[in-house]
């Protein structure tokens, strides 16, 4: 796979991949989400993708791509992907802020461009509301919420008094927004007893650590990622944090390459969907797991999942689409698309049909014989962690999950 600033021939298909290369991001979330593109670009173009994905190319086209560092200023990299590039898609993007810089001018420059991470809810409720060129194949920060505080309830955690440490920024409100509205809204009788915003990429939180031990809580809530919440486990674990009060992270299994011996076990993690080890047993999935593996020299973490499922994504809208098929058509293909990948199946159903709706899955963290994995693992089902179209996330909250299906 080579990177290239030529405008796209008619036998190649240029994409840009805004990961983050550099800062606190660039080890957890950059690296491996730069590695599964790479696997699945060489994979594609070679067509030894299993079903349904094994035709060479995109209709035939070579991939050829060009990284971007996403920790530079989003809105000048997009423009230099696209005019400068001439990329003709664009696949990337973790930070919800960035996500939310780039929305509109994706649709501005009409460039099909798909969210790989970002989770704020925001995107498709406030920032673009008609979207025609914007989608996202993960899943929405309120499915993270939701699904952790029903786990939260359903295995039993004391919530009488909650505290939570989140990022200053979209995803960490959002997030305890929607955390502490499901509490409410499924009648835990919680009492909040602290709420810690530190700014993204801190790295230092002592005086947080200090606050939420002061505040004695039963139960801590993060949504913390990447070198933030590295930091935060190195700094809190060895105080005494997670033995005083059960922590659950939303994040947590991209901590598994970097510092499984520091996580203390019995702390509760997600993938943020579907992913690594709360993935199905599908062909699909053994054979990205073995792939990476073999060519990465370690197992892929959710990250990597989400960036496999995001160029899955495009190559079946362009393949719906039909041969000849341009960014604009691709991107009314993807639409409602619904289309395999490692997870499983994806539906694009929410967000006017630009929004994917998947399931999420917690567990609590375990060490065996050295390897990281989880157990007590509960899934809940898309319909049970999602709103309807027709609702904010906030509004489905605050009247108590109307129409939730739950197993």
């Amino acid at each position: 796979m080579t990177a290239t600033g030529a405008w796209a021939q008619d036998d190649t298909i240029q994409i840009g991949v805004p990961v983050f290369l550099s800062g606190p991001a660039a080890g957890a979330f950059g690296q491996p989400e730069r590695n599964a593109a790479e696997l699945l670009f060489d994979s594609i173009n070679e067509g030894s993708v299993p079903a349904p994905y094994d035709s060479e190319g995109v209709n035939g086209r070579t991939i050829e791509a060009t990284f971007s560092d996403e920790a530079s200023d989003a809105v000048v990299e997009y423009r230099n992907l696209v005019d400068r590039n001439g990329a003709e898609v664009v696949i990337g993007y973790t930070s919800s802020a960035n996500c939310k810089s780039v929305a509109p001018l994706a649709e501005e420059l009409q460039t099909l461009t798909v969210f790989v991470d970002c989770g704020t809810p925001q995107i498709f409720e406030e920032v673009v509301t008609d979207p025609t060129y914007v989608f996202r194949t993960g899943l929405t920060a309120t499915t993270d919420a939701v699904g952790a505080a029903r786990y939260l309830v359903d295995t039993g955690v004391d919530l009488s008094r909650v505290a939570g440490i989140n990022q200053n920024y979209a995803w960490g409100q959002d997030n305890w927004r929607d955390f502490t509205g499901s509490l409410e809204a499924l009648e835990t009788g919680s009492e909040i007893v602290s709420e810690q915003f530190p700014q993204v990429y801190v790295g230092q939180y002592g005086a947080e650590a200090s606050a939420l031990l002061t505040s004695s809580p039963t139960l801590i809530f993060s949504s913390f990622w990447g070198g933030d919440l590295e930091a935060f486990v190195l700094q809190a674990a060895p105080r005494g944090l997670f033995a005083r009060s059960q922590v659950i992270l939303t994040t947590g299994e991209a901590l598994f390459p970097t510092i499984p011996d520091e996580l203390p076990e019995g702390t509760i993690i997600s993938a943020r969907g579907p992913f690594s080890v709360f993935a199905p047993e599908n062909e699909l999935a053994e054979w990205f797991r073995t792939a990476y593996a073999e060519r990465f020299g370690q197992e892929p973490t959710y990250p990597a999942w989400k960036m496999a499922q995001a160029v899955l994504g495009v190559k079946a809208a362009y393949e719906k689409a039909g041969e000849g098929a341009d960014s604009t058509a691709a991107a009314e293909a993807m639409e409602n698309l619904e289309f395999e990948a490692p997870s499983g199946t994806v539906r694009m159903s929410l967000g006017n049909g630009h929004q994917a709706a998947q399931s999420i899955s917690y567990g609590t963290y375990v060490l065996e014989d050295g390897e990281p994995g989880v157990e007590n693992v509960i899934t809940y089902s898309a319909e049970c962690i999602n709103p309807p179209a027709d609702q904010t996330a906030a509004e489905w909250i605050a009247a108590g999950f109307p129409g939730a299906e739950c197993d």
